[in-house]
């Protein structure tokens, strides 16, 4: 959804980068939009269900709703997939709609499993069926790709992660920190000392956030905070672990690798079996 004149943005259509950039999308909308627009799929985002599902209809075969396990689903769907997730095994039964969402799934993914404690992987799994049992449950691996891993090994980093996953996602870290660790960083700088503004604010709201830097940008002031804030921070390198590469809204002045989960199946049925049969 969007965070502004929501008159103005009731119905929105992104086909493109420049479509965000002209509706002075923040970060948090980046985030949900660019890796769909780098698929080549059209997004409609906006607070007008109706209209955004008619205007929708009119050019699309298939309407993919991404509520971000934030929502419900606005519109009844024919086939409900829901994503769990073992580093945070547990919130499926106690987080609200997370639980409602394992309900009413009809396929249930559990991501990461590579990365995650098995025994939490296990936990997921028994809770998924208490809450679900006609649920298919897909498990994959969710393999950390980096961009430039010369940019990590043996340098001391700053990590940027999402800034949602990080503060009210209650996560210490993301798969920034992941990967630095996995890719041989000698050290995690602590930007706390280096953070300004409203920044310096989110870790007093936030004080479970590990050695890392949530990516605020809601408006365009956060977003220069957020660049003054890495700017400040001494490092090597900079160590990109949200959804968009932020460079391209703001400087970076420091070398920088980006990287992002790449998923697969581990277990039979796949997604795609199952959304080649639903489709048949």
């Amino acid at each position: 959804m969007p965070y502004g004149d929501l008159e103005k943005q009731a119905v929105q259509r992104f086909a493109t980068y420049d479509d965000m950039d002209k509706q002075e999308c923040t970060i948090e909308e980046r985030e949900e939009y660019e890796p769909h627009i780098d698929n080549g799929n059209v997004v409609y985002a906006g607070v007008d269900y109706e209209k955004i599902l008619l205007a929708a209809e009119k050019e699309a075969d298939v309407i993919l709703w991404d509520g971000g396990n934030n929502d419900l689903p606005f519109y009844k769907p024919d086939l409900n997939i829901v994503v769990a997730d073992p580093h945070r095994a547990g919130n499926e039964l106690s987080y609200y709609p997370g639980e409602t969402n394992v309900r009413m799934a009809d396929v249930v993914v559990i991501n990461k499993v590579d990365s995650a404690p098995p025994e939490n992987v296990k936990l997921v799994r028994e809770n998924v069926r208490k809450l679900n049992s006609r649920a298919t449950i897909v498990e994959a691996a969710s393999t950390i790709h980096v961009s430039e891993p010369s940019l990590i090994k043996g340098k001391t980093v700053l990590v940027v992660e999402d800034g949602p996953t990080v503060t009210h996602g209650q996560m210490k870290e993301s798969v920034g920190a992941i990967a630095a660790r996995q890719f041989g960083a000698r050290e995690l700088v602590n930007p706390r000392p280096f953070a300004v503004g409203s920044i310096k604010r989110t870790y007093e709201k936030y004080p479970h956030i590990g050695l890392v830097l949530p990516a605020m940008g809601y408006g365009s002031e956060q977003v220069k905070e957020l660049e003054e804030t890495i700017d400040k921070t001494p490092c090597d390198s900079v160590v990109l672990g949200t959804p968009i590469d932020i460079r391209r809204i703001m400087k970076v002045n420091k070398p920088a690798t980006r990287v992002r989960y790449e998923i697969h199946e581990v277990t039979k049925p796949s997604l795609e079996e199952l959304l080649n049969k639903f489709f048949a």
